[in-house]
């Protein structure tokens, strides 16, 4: 069974929320060709969450969240915007705060930016730092930071875009996304300063 099948099936078995009986069988509910516009959906939508997910949380809980996030997508099919990828990376967003579970230890989360930056064009330090070395100091950021970077270099979303995905104001966001920006700075500053000195200790004098 693909992983849509399995979307689509977990999500019709459910109750919707605040419920106390399941949903109707899709067959009973759906308009016509809302099943091919789900896949499409899917099919071009769910890479993205999938990495901005794994950004987060590690492979495994990503793909978890990942479905769990085109379940919420199937039940409020008919309430997508025009633009769905802010309200996937929201939902999404949503889905990892109430699991409980997303916690990214240091050294998982370099193994999936390194990862992700490998099937991903240009880099997040236009070249200034080794990449190595960007996705430590990122990955050494707080979440929000983190999560701020993302969005804006990795998905290339506009600030409003990524404001809502945030739940803040553009105003908010980008207040919040220069002080990344310079905690980011900072740390690729000292990496880059650490290179350099191992470098010349290494040096024969």
């Amino acid at each position: 069974m693909t992983v849509l099948a399995t979307a689509v099936r977990t999500g019709v078995e459910r109750p919707l929320p605040d419920e106390t009986v399941p949903i109707q069988r899709r067959s009973e509910w759906l308009n016509p060709g809302d099943e091919l516009r789900f896949a499409e959906l899917y099919d071009a939508h769910y890479p993205k969450v999938l990495a901005y997910l794994i950004s987060r949380a590690g492979r495994q809980l990503a793909e978890e969240a990942a479905s769990e996030t085109f379940v919420v997508a199937w039940r409020r099919f008919g309430d997508l915007p025009h633009d769905p990828l802010p309200w996937l990376l929201g939902v999404a967003r949503n889905v990892l705060r109430d699991s409980h579970r997303a916690s990214v230890r240091y050294e998982a989360a370099v193994e999936q930016f390194q990862h992700w930056a490998e099937t991903t064009t240009g880099d997040v330090a236009d070249g200034v730092v080794d990449r190595s070395e960007v996705l430590r100091a990122v990955a050494e950021l707080a979440d929000q930071d983190r999560e701020l970077l993302i969005l804006t270099a990795w998905h290339a979303m506009s600030a409003r875009d990524a404001a809502q995905v945030l739940g803040c104001s553009r105003a908010t966001f980008f207040v919040r996304l220069h002080r990344a920006r310079r905690r980011l700075a900072a740390k690729l500053l000292g990496a880059s300063t650490h290179t350099s000195v191992v470098a010349s200790e290494r040096t024969p004098k």
